[in-house]
């Protein structure tokens, strides 16, 4: 199914979906509500999967667009393209082999010729090899620097908060505390003037500073040991498959700390350091009108914000996805994927965070505000470290990441809580 096929089919599950839920009305009985909300989940089941085939189709085009440029690339000049046509054009294992890894390991997108030549590379013993870069006489760590940059994508897909897009991020070389100055006046107002009268100077308008801290945390994968045989023989490199793993080991460590990280020896999670906008009545549902309160708790002037928005778990979404205002209307809305325009709620967008806390008793699971007031700082780049000598002739393999985080204002994102069992 083609990716234009796929976004029409997804557009016609979410007018399905709002059909199931608009023939639920006062007068259904209790067994049609239930068959219509049931009916309601598996649609909206199909329409998320719906959704990672997109993303995965898009990502798989772009993997296809990226081998065609450098096939492109890699072609010969005329007179040697003309002889290797005379000559009948042998297929490279290399070439072959990043066909296949492009293609998601699948043997189905080979023909047989290039089936034929990626086994003969593999029964090949000129591919069994440990590849090394400088010298190991003393022992060491070898960073591949396009392994450092996967691991950031692997980061970024594992969460929200260690996105820049989301939260204001600073990035530094050293690790130092960073004091950042704040203050609050929003109180504070002139008084009126009468004429003659000597201006007052009590003290009482004097402005309050207060100061907040970034330092930088450090986290550890600790040491994934492998086997020299395993590093030679296998079909895969190792050495960026375990760091494609280790990566996102390291993201989910860091999006889980800057959102519901205590702020003692550890970053203070924007979940943890938001301030209360709104409490549920109940202990497991939301209502709409706790949403709206929610919204309207943060002041207008961070509503403004490019970067104000919602952010909430997975699974409140789908119960959010249910929620109606007083004329009906739902107040979550579909975004577009041809056009890019991404889904919202009461017209701000959404971040998906399943570090947030789900719906339950007590709980947080819904944050608002401008993100831009929280604070994330970065410590060089997370490092992936291969130790050759330690454990020779095994190998060992191991990540490394440096940050914090802190709600700098804490009226700019509010949360909503979860009333008490």
């Amino acid at each position: 199914m083609s990716l234009t096929d796929l976004q029409e089919k997804r557009g016609r599950l979410m007018t399905q979906a709002r059909e199931a839920l608009n023939e639920i009305t006062a007068n259904t009985d209790e067994a049609r509500s239930a068959e219509l909300e049931s009916r309601h989940d598996a649609i909206m089941a199909e329409f998320d999967k719906l959704e990672k085939n997109i993303e995965r189709e898009e990502r798989q085009a772009a993997i296809e667009a990226r081998f065609a440029e450098r096939q492109k690339e890699k072609r010969p000049v005329a007179d040697s393209e003309a002889r290797g046509q005379d000559d009948g054009e042998k297929k490279e294992y290399r070439e072959v082999f990043y066909k296949y890894l492009a293609s998601g390991a699948s043997l189905d997108e080979l023909d047989a010729e290039e089936r034929a030549v990626l086994k003969a590379g593999v029964q090949s013993t000129k591919e069994f090899r440990t590849q090394t870069t400088g010298t190991n006489s003393a022992g060491g760590y070898t960073v591949p620097v396009e392994l450092a940059n996967f691991i950031v994508k692997s980061m970024k897909d594992w969460g929200p908060m260690y996105n820049e897009d989301v939260a204001t991020v600073i990035s530094t070389s050293s690790g130092n505390i960073i004091n950042i100055p704040t203050v609050d006046d929003t109180a504070v107002t002139a008084v009126k003037h009468t004429e003659g009268a000597a201006l007052g100077d009590t003290g009482a308008k004097d402005a309050a500073f207060g100061q907040k801290q970034l330092g930088s945390y450090v986290y550890d994968t600790e040491f994934v040991k492998f086997s020299m045989e395993l590093a030679a023989d296998s079909i895969f490199n190792m050495e960026t498959l375990l760091g494609a793993l280790l990566g996102e080991r390291l993201g989910r460590i860091a999006n889980r700390e800057l959102t519901v990280g205590d702020g003692t020896g550890d970053p203070n999670g924007v979940v943890t350091a938001s301030s209360l906008g709104k409490t549920a009545a109940a202990a497991a549902a939301l209502a709409s009108d706790e949403l709206i309160d929610l919204l309207h708790s943060v002041n207008a002037a961070y509503r403004r914000s490019p970067k104000a928005r919602w952010m909430f778990a997975d699974t409140t979404l789908a119960a959010i996805r249910k929620l109606k205002d007083g004329q009906n209307n739902y107040l979550w809305q579909m975004g577009n994927v041809q056009t890019g325009e991404p889904g919202t709620l009461l017209g701000y967008r959404y971040e998906i965070n399943d570090d947030v806390p789900a719906i339950a008793a007590s709980a947080k699971p819904v944050i608002f505000g401008d993100f831009s007031k929280y604070f994330v700082r970065k410590v060089g780049s997370p490092v992936i470290g291969v130790l050759r000598e330690r454990f020779w002739p095994d190998l060992g393999i191991a990540g490394l990441i440096r940050f914090d985080g802190e709600l700098g204002d804490t009226a700019a994102v509010r949360h909503l809580v979860m009333a008490a069992s």
